[in-house]
């Protein structure tokens, strides 16, 4: 050895076996998780100069201090603090150099990664000879960065198309989705997993025999078609020009990173390294300073913030969660109970209908199992936390329990009565409502002050989003019982005040009224779908009403008509005519657009418009207004609402509105929800055009106290 071997900084830690395999623990300290930080990478060149300056070392692990995750990305206040794109590329090439040492180090290199591995963190692996995994199914690899409107800055873009493939790295960047082990092996992106308590003695043993030379790295690697068609420039080309399509096809053009990948990963692959490299870094810089970036960074951070509980001090423990009602919404809420290791009891008004409930589980979680996300024993055990019943008596058991039936009054007054009779003094009781106010529920209540609403997104499983609901009753307890449970459950969770449709079906409800006032007016079906998908929407306001049903959005109308005031709505009764006459949707094939049946628990596939819609409707002899005109008065009138909903109370933050649209409704996140979008517009500029509407529509677009107040004093509402 030729100096003595030492390293332990705030970030690293070297320990050396008595065979001479090194290992690097990453631990930042005050963290729950590792993030790549200018100190991190300052604290990777100093470990890879100890490393070099002792030969005698034979391989190298690297392997997080941290028990649940690997490491998840790049730190964001880092990026937020750069001043210019110089600074953000200087960061990339500092990346660049530390993988590229890795790579070239002396001994063998073996990354052992248990939890999440995102971002930098995999492209860290990514200049390692071997990568090994964990099983556990909170394992994932990916390169998350796309959706933060970034590209990989650390080398990904082009390490991993020669590693996997361009055909499969591109996926991967383009879309930014997790990878679990099993994929990850098939792919050649880890080659070796091992269970969870194995991982640090097999990443050992793996390093010491790729020094011996008994071990040899074999990936699979592309498929013979695959290398068939990336061997060369020509085919390439049909590639990236598929690829390039189809993001545009998903993102209407409305996110700078795509392309800015697709340049960075041709140019690697057509120029060489050292020029993929460059483009990378150059991309890098720019994108940093995009307003889309920026808008999507904050919205991350707004989701961190509303994954904290702030009455985490006042909440009763949640072990077992108790739904009522078995249908889509229902088994979805035990389903993600279940997910997250909490037991649940499953109701319905038989045994077989609750059972029913737990067969969807089960086909949920096989489906995991098949893609190879659970292995069958986390399959098994997933199921059978879930207890199907089809009377009350097994809700004593329960700390909170879920009502999710029918929009009927009188029926959740009925299951609220019979609830009370079961449960605990101090269990929660909360109704999973759209937009019946909460206080209505629980008038029938014995204790309203333990009663909540736990508004749910459907699917329940694919939305992130929960809005807990307290009324002025509910108490601080019950409220932060709720919150957790919805954490727990893996949720986003905003806090509204109580209010008909609350935050989010309120404010969707009258955007959607807006598409029917254009419909009644001549508006083309399709045309006014596209425009606002182009605007950023994930469908446009038709389909939307096709998968949420026709009778459901009609009931829905119905409460914003009886309970909001009536001098600036214009509420049409387009949708509960539409459900009269069992134009339903989805659910019954027929609604806005034809729907083909497909396979079980899929959506059935969209066919064309649904010309039955005119024997309801008569068209008007108008004619479908301007992509603007359309675009503002959809989004202005659903930015407007989100702005009235804080001046009433019912929305606690603006933070909270954002999150609320980005996450539940499907507000384009590059735009960052309606409070942010007004700040990039500037507040002036969203007055202007509400009042252009108002004179040419009607008083519905009279633009909310507090935008008129931000215009006037040039303010925003965010500083």
């Amino acid at each position: 050895m030729s100096t003595p071997l030492s390293l332990d900084t705030d970030r690293l830690r070297l320990t050396v076996d008595d065979t001479g395999v090194a290992t690097a623990w990453l631990d930042a300290p005050s963290a729950s998780v590792n993030k790549i930080s200018q100190a991190t990478l300052d604290g990777f060149s100093e470990l890879i100069d100890t490393v070099e300056a002792h030969d005698d070392l034979r391989g190298l692990v690297l392997i997080s201090g941290k028990p649940n995750s690997f490491v998840v990305g790049a730190d964001l206040d880092m990026l937020s603090g750069f001043e210019m794109p110089a600074e953000a590329r200087a960061v990339s090439r500092q990346a660049h150099r530390l993988v590229s040492r890795l790579q070239h180090l002396a001994l063998p290199t073996v990354a052992a990664i248990h939890g999440a591995c995102a971002g930098g963190g995999l492209e860290l692996t990514l200049g390692c000879d071997y990568r090994i995994a964990t099983t556990a199914d909170t394992t994932t690899l990916s390169l998350p960065e796309v959706k933060l409107g970034l590209l990989p800055g650390g080398g990904g873009t082009q390490h991993l198309p020669r590693l996997i493939g361009v055909q499969q790295a591109l996926t991967l960047i383009l879309t930014g989705k997790n990878t679990y082990p099993e994929k990850a092996r098939r792919l050649g992106l880890v080659d070796a997993l091992i269970h969870p308590p194995g991982l640090h003695p097999a990443a050992v043993r793996a390093a010491r025999e790729l020094a011996d030379g008994t071990r040899t790295v074999d990936r699979d690697g592309p498929s013979f078609g695959e290398q068939v068609l990336e061997s060369n420039p020509l085919s390439r080309r049909i590639i990236y020009r598929q690829a390039g399509r189809r993001t545009k096809s998903r993102t209407r053009g409305n996110y700078p990173a795509p392309p800015r990948i697709l340049d960075a990963v041709r140019t690697g692959m057509e120029e060489g390294l050292d020029a993929g490299l460059d483009a990378e870094m150059r991309h890098f810089g720019d994108l940093v300073f995009t307003p889309e970036s920026n808008a999507l960074v904050q919205v991350f951070f707004a989701k961190q913030g509303g994954e904290k509980n702030p009455l985490a001090d006042q909440a009763r423990p949640v072990e077992t969660v108790g739904v009522l009602g078995a249908g889509l919404m229902g088994a979805g809420i035990a389903q993600v109970t279940a997910e997250n290791g909490l037991e649940a009891v499953l109701k319905d008004q038989t045994l077989d209908l609750a059972a029913q409930g737990k067969r969807r589980i089960w086909a949920a979680a096989h489906r995991e199992k098949e893609k190879g996300i659970i292995n069958r024993f986390e399959r098994d055990q997933r199921v059978e936390r879930v207890v199907p019943t089809g009377d009350y008596d097994l809700l004593h058991t329960c700390d909170l329990v879920i009502e999710a039936v029918p929009e009927d009054l009188d029926l959740k007054h009925q299951v609220l009565s019979d609830t009370e009779a079961v449960i605990a003094p101090d269990a929660v009781f909360a109704s999973n409502t759209s937009s019946l106010p909460i206080s209505e529920i629980a008038a029938a209540a014995e204790h309203p002050e333990r009663v909540v609403g736990m508004h749910y997104f459907s699917p329940v499983p694919d939305i992130p989003l929960l809005e807990v609901i307290a009324t002025d009753a509910t108490s601080e307890a019950a409220l932060a019982t709720a919150v957790d449970a919805g954490l727990a459950q893996g949720k986003t969770v905003i806090v509204v005040n109580d209010g008909p449709g609350f935050y989010t079906t309120r404010i969707l409800a009258l955007y959607m009224n807006e598409a029917l006032h254009l419909l009644d007016a001549g508006a083309d079906v399709p045309t006014v779908d596209t425009m606002m998908k182009d605007f950023g929407f994930p469908m446009g306001p038709f389909e939307l009403f096709d998968f949420v049903g026709l009778d459901v959005a009609g009931k829905i109308t119905e409460v914003m008509r009886d309970r909001l005031p009536s001098d600036r709505l214009d509420i049409s009764d387009t949708a509960e005519r539409l459900a009269d006459a069992d134009l339903l949707g989805q659910k019954s094939h027929e609604g806005f657009y034809h729907y083909t049946p497909t396979a079980a628990d899929d959506e059935p596939e969209r066919g064309d418009l649904n010309e039955a819609i005119y024997d309801v409707v008569a068209p008007a002899n108008g004619s479908t207004p301007s992509a603007d005109t359309v675009q503002n008065r959809l989004a202005l009138m659903m930015v407007n609402e989100a702005v009235r909903c804080l001046d009433e109370g019912v929305l606690r933050s603006p933070t909270d509105g954002d999150l609320g649209a980005v996450f539940g409704l499907g507000f384009p996140p590059f735009r960052g929800g309606p409070f942010r979008y007004v700040d990039q517009e500037g507040a002036g500029a969203i007055v202007h055009r509400l009042r252009d509407l108002a004179e040419r529509y009607g008083d519905r677009f009279r633009p909310a106290e507090s935008l008129q107040a931000c215009a006037s004093d040039n303010r925003c509402f965010y500083e």
